[in-house]
């Protein structure tokens, strides 16, 4: 019997696909995996954020870069989107297959960019509608990009406590 190992993968959907409405039926597909959620939240996008998600594409496809930055920042759809980690027996191939190919045109129709996805023809853009770690170590690194420890309610990787002061916002 071959045993899986515990892993945990960043998925985000993107902003087109909460201005479509469909997260709803994002979630259920991913569901199918069996995975647990261990981390979750919605927010804005800032550029540096965007810009250190898709660094690597500054290098390897230059001309994609600023689009990419901008898309994920949302500016061709809404400014928000749901960042999850996802945890369990191979989350990073499990969760890949369940959404399919990055081009929505090469993913298979049952996969969610092959269901939501689409190119945009104005900006060029694969608009398909979620986001995730390619592999272990890119997950590790997405993961440690995207959440604090303290907003996952289960940690994978290693951490460490410290002591600090900083300023907070708090409820009234």
């Amino acid at each position: 019997m071959i045993k899986t190992k515990i892993q945990q993968t960043l998925v985000i959907v993107k902003p087109d696909g909460l201005i479509k409405s469909l997260t709803g039926n994002i979630l259920t597909a991913l569901s199918e995996t069996k995975l647990k959620i261990v981390g979750a939240k919605i927010l804005k996008v800032p550029k540096k954020l965007a810009e250190l998600h898709y660094g690597d594409l500054k290098e390897r496809k230059p001309r994609v870069f600023p689009s990419a930055v901008k898309y994920l920042m949302g500016e061709f759809h809404t400014d928000r989107v749901l960042a999850l980690v996802y945890q369990g027996p191979d989350a990073v191939a499990n969760i890949r297959k369940i959404c399919g190919a990055t081009n929505p045109e090469e993913a298979d129709p049952v996969s969610i960019r092959g269901r939501y996805g689409r190119i945009n023809s104005k900006t060029g853009v694969f608009e398909n509608v979620i986001h995730t770690s390619e592999s272990v170590k890119s997950a590790e690194k997405e993961i440690r990009l995207w959440f604090q420890p303290g907003e996952l309610t289960e940690t994978a990787f290693k951490t460490q406590k410290i002591a600090r002061t900083e300023e907070a916002t708090i409820w009234a």
